[in-house]
């Protein structure tokens, strides 16, 4: 369903590579690596040479979203809601760590990445009924960038695509 009568531009993109990526933790809140810094600053480039009227950047309220729009020149908002997939008792671990610490739920979380719930966190399921208010509001939205998180720019891509 799209009740956008008019036409416009909204770009998705996840953030900049951040130092969590680096060390392949799960979650977080890092900075963003100096390829990630080197993104941010292309994206900024290109932006600036899409000459895109009335753009707004929407980011989650994560570092790495934030710094990854910071030399956008355009208004910003934070949206909690676009932060990514909360982890619980796996945020911050690293992928090896969680299949060492909780190898049953890492297992589980292989089977069913979709159903699956982080203890003490979220599931993919959980995390589009977080994103439903954002999807409507981006229906209404005039030319947007969201700066995003990966499972985030996964469901909001699906959405547009008509995906189940």
């Amino acid at each position: 369903m799209n009740i956008h009568v008019l036409p416009r531009t909204i770009y998705l993109t996840r953030h900049g590579e951040s130092t969590g990526n680096v060390q392949q933790c799960i979650g977080g809140n890092a900075p963003l690596s100096e390829a990630g810094k080197v993104y941010a600053e292309a994206l900024a480039e290109y932006i600036d040479n899409e000459n895109i009227s009335d753009l707004i950047v929407w980011t989650s309220q994560r570092q790495q979203t934030i710094e990854t729009a910071a030399k956008i020149d355009a208004p910003k908002e934070q949206w909690k809601a676009l932060n990514g997939i909360h982890a619980g008792t796996f945020e911050g671990l690293t992928y090896q760590e969680a299949a060492e610490r909780y190898p049953e739920e890492f297992a589980a979380r292989d089977r069913s990445k979709y159903y699956y719930r982080y203890p003490g966190g979220e599931s993919y399921h959980d995390l589009i009924a977080r994103l439903e208010p954002v999807i409507m509001e981006l229906e209404r939205a005039e030319n947007l960038l969201v700066v995003c998180h990966q499972a985030v720019a996964r469901c909001i891509l699906a959405y547009f695509l008509d995906k189940d």
